[in-house]
């Protein structure tokens, strides 16, 4: 998966933005950031889910998915490996992201993602 193609699924979300925090792009819901991009490395994405969503991400597909270190990560973000990533798994790990800090009135209004497993 390329740097573009992770942009354009978080942007995907409802009411998702790109700014930049600490020299990185960033996608935020609300003013409140789901993932980012480039951090550490050009080749990582993170997405924030939650210790549990992230148990899961990284059983079912631990060539793509790993925890951030340190406080972070036991937290529930999460890295993606860009090069490994395949599209749909992608997908639902910043689906899940945009869910985790999403309003409660965008959830929802926002049916389709609101629902967990589909």
């Amino acid at each position: 998966m390329t740097v573009d193609k992770f942009r354009r699924i978080a942007l995907s979300m409802p009411e998702a933005t790109e700014k930049a925090h600490m020299g990185h792009p960033d996608f935020r819901v609300g003013g409140k950031i789901f993932a980012t991009l480039s951090y550490p490395s050009a080749d990582l994405a993170m997405v924030k889910l939650t210790p549990e969503q992230q148990r899961e991400f990284v059983l079912t597909e631990p060539e793509m998915f790993t925890p951030v270190s340190g406080g972070w990560g036991l937290k529930g973000a999460t890295h993606v490996r860009l090069r490994k990533a395949r599209e749909s798994a992608v997908r639902d790990a910043v689906a899940a992201a945009w869910r985790n800090v999403a309003a409660k009135s965008l959830l929802n209004s926002s049916t389709n993602l609101a629902r967990d497993g589909e």
